[in-house]
């Protein structure tokens, strides 16, 4: 009886493993994807980061992600930016939110040939990926390379919102 309810166990605790890790990828899927619906806020959120960042004076290229020593010295990263346009559109921070992921996209497709350098510095510092702060600090991003994946999120982001609307 008691090797039966110890199976019993065992297959539970598996199939709720299963359920929750499929859940979550689901979810991580979704927000990977491309497509998603765009709302008229996504739009706003881009132009207004892209307005905090007017010229390359305010630009801070050394992003910790932590916004408040940004905002105290007048110098934003991209992630500061957008963090501080997405509390302004939507009332509070939304990490995952689509004009964020935009970005986050615009970014992969113009570092391909340098992701792996990429991964391998946010390794050697003992943390995850981060896409905005790793792009932001890359040696040879420039203040243009900033504006350049703003500027392909808005245009990618305003197309979407622009068929939706027809």
């Amino acid at each position: 009886m008691t090797t039966m309810r110890r199976r019993l166990t065992l297959v539970t605790v598996a199939v709720l493993t299963v359920v929750v890790v499929g859940g979550w990828v689901r979810q991580q899927m979704a927000i990977e994807s491309r497509d998603q619906a765009v709302t008229a806020k996504d739009l706003r959120i881009l132009q207004k980061a892209d307005a905090l960042l007017k010229d390359a004076s305010v630009w801070n290229r050394h992003d910790d992600r932590v916004c408040d020593d940004d905002e105290a010295g007048g110098k934003r990263s991209l992630f500061c930016a957008l963090q501080k346009a997405d509390r302004e559109i939507l009332g509070e921070y939304e990490h995952r939110n689509v004009a964020l992921q935009e970005v986050r996209f615009a970014i992969q497709d113009a570092t391909r040939d340098r992701q792996t350098e990429m991964v391998i510095r946010a390794l050697r510092q003992f943390s995850l990926p981060h896409r905005l702060m790793d792009f932001n600090n890359l040696p040879e991003t420039r203040f243009e390379d900033v504006k350049q994946v703003l500027r392909v999120a808005t245009e990618r982001v305003g197309a979407r919102l622009n068929r939706s609307k027809q």
